[in-house]
């Protein structure tokens, strides 16, 4: 049981990790007024996501089973368009990378995983760039976090009619939390930090340092050239 209980952690940290490494693009455009545009978005979206959501969740009992995570990983590629969607109605679409993505997906999953990753600071947001080592211990700690709300709600799939409410329902607040999160974060001015850190596979370039430390060299002072030599003493006449 404990085996298939890591499985299951590694399995949706996985999911994870390919949904973010994949950020959709986006039709939208930027408008004048985004909030009201998002809020458009974030409802069709939510509303599409408990029926795909219900509609996995109708089998019964071992057949309920199966289909987690057909049904997660359909509702996060409709929440992670729908975060690009509202992106771009910011005029955000050029600077939407996989730390935003993650963040606006699984912020209120665990808001702890990403005080590391996305800091507010005032009225901006600081978004740090993380390397994909970083990135994907951080997709295996959600899939933990998501495991155990998998659990908690799994007990009402045994019930059809009546779970298949259930979990259509979750996902219709899920999706607009996600939104939430999206607006949020998109509506305040974002700073990205570059990470130096390059990922390199060290074992097939030997005498490659993994960590790429970035310094500032000190600006180095030149003597002044006047072209002016000094003037010759003459001799002192005897």
């Amino acid at each position: 049981m404990a085996k298939q209980s890591s499985a299951a952690k590694a399995t949706l940290g996985d999911a994870v990790m390919d949904l973010v490494l994949h950020v959709p693009a986006s039709t939208e455009n930027a408008v004048v007024h985004p909030a009201e545009r998002a809020h458009a978005i974030a409802r069709k979206a939510a509303r599409t996501a408990s029926v795909v959501s219900g509609s996995l969740s109708l089998p019964p009992g071992f057949f309920g089973w199966l289909t987690v995570l057909p049904e997660l990983v359909g509702v996060w590629k409709l929440q992670a368009q729908m975060v690009s969607d509202i992106a771009s109605v910011y005029g955000k679409s050029k600077t939407l990378g996989r730390e935003q993505m993650v963040y606006c997906l699984f912020k209120h999953v665990s808001a702890q995983l990403f005080r590391d990753v996305v800091v507010r600071v005032g009225e901006r947001f600081v978004i740090r760039q993380t390397s994909l080592k970083v990135l994907q211990s951080l997709a295996q700690q959600l899939g933990v976090q998501i495991s155990k709300t998998v659990i908690s709600k799994s007990a009402s799939r045994f019930v059809p009619l009546l779970g298949a409410v259930g979990v259509g329902a979750y996902a219709y607040f899920d999706t607009l939390q996600v939104a939430k999160t999206a607006v949020e974060l998109f509506e305040q001015e974002t700073v990205v930090e570059a990470e130096a850190w390059v990922d390199v596979d060290a074992s097939a370039h030997p005498g490659v340092q993994v960590k790429q430390t970035m310094q500032t060299a000190e600006p180095t002072k030149s003597k002044r050239q006047t072209g002016h030599k000094p003037p010759k003493t003459k001799p002192d006449a005897l």
